[in-house]
């Protein structure tokens, strides 16, 4: 049994892999002050309610928090006598390439995402998610990671609005009835939903241009069905895009001899 978890700024979600299909998962607040008895007991308290009896194994984590990262561990040696692979450190193998500049970082979930998109669609993709940035990434033909662009979260934005401007209020964001707003949150909601519209276009049609053949949009996040519905923008939407990769990943790991040590 696998235990996936993929801890993003906003969000932690744990997933359960019984090597066919994922049997449980369940999503927690982001705090890097949680310790692990607590993740194991909100776990499996989680788990006895949906009477998921699971003898874990195994665990990989993707975290684009790292101070939540000791923590996983200690909850991975403590209470499934594992040592976790941690997705972007050294002794974790990604089953593509990774080409941007020397010495630059990449967020683990958008190096999950990637090989997730592979998997599902094979090459020359952008991988759209929605969190609390809004990525773009760019996989080449052969699976590698070759880039991408980072812009400000749907939310993050509607946040900013309301905090740097004291008229307006804080607003959920959702399709607007018309483009022009007849009032304070239908202007605003308007402005986001219609900005984030053009910009994911936009951005996606430059992308494509510098690339230089046919490409396919896959999007994944929260909000990603709203503007799937309401625009056409993707060429489809996955729902667990990452913890597919995690599970990729993973078993990639261990069919070249890794996390044996038990």
């Amino acid at each position: 049994m696998l235990l996936a978890v993929d801890c993003g700024n906003t969000n932690t979600v744990f997933s359960i892999w019984d090597g066919e299909r994922f049997v449980g998962t369940w999503r927690t607040a982001t705090d890097w002050k949680r310790t692990a008895d607590q993740y194991f007991v909100w776990l499996n308290t989680l788990m006895r309610l949906q009477e998921i009896e699971a003898e874990i194994t195994d665990m990989i984590v993707s975290s684009t928090v790292p101070r939540v990262v000791f923590n996983l561990r200690v909850l991975a040696d403590r209470y499934f006598n594992t040592r976790p692979l941690v997705v972007g450190k050294s002794d974790c193998l990604l089953p593509v390439d990774v080409r941007v500049d020397e010495g630059t970082g990449v967020g683990p979930d958008r190096l999950v995402n990637t090989v997730a998109g592979f998997d599902h669609y094979g090459g020359n993709l952008i991988m759209v998610d929605f969190g609390t940035a809004t990525t773009f990434d760019v996989v080449a033909e052969d699976g590698a990671y070759i880039g991408g662009v980072i812009a400000p979260g749907v939310n993050l934005s509607l946040e900013a609005l309301h905090q740097a401007a004291a008229a307006l209020p804080h607003v959920d964001i959702s399709k607007p009835q018309s483009v022009i707003g007849t009032n304070t949150v239908a202007c605003m909601q308007s402005g986001v939903f219609w900005g984030y519209v053009g910009l994911v276009r936009e951005i996606c049609t430059r992308i494509k241009a510098e690339h230089g053949v046919p490409m396919k949009i896959i999007s994944t996040g929260g909000l990603a069905p709203l503007f799937q519905q309401s625009a056409q923008l993707f060429d489809a939407f996955e729902d667990d895009l990452t913890m597919h990769g995690l599970q990729i990943i993973h078993k990639y790991n261990k069919e070249n001899g890794l996390q044996d040590e038990h």
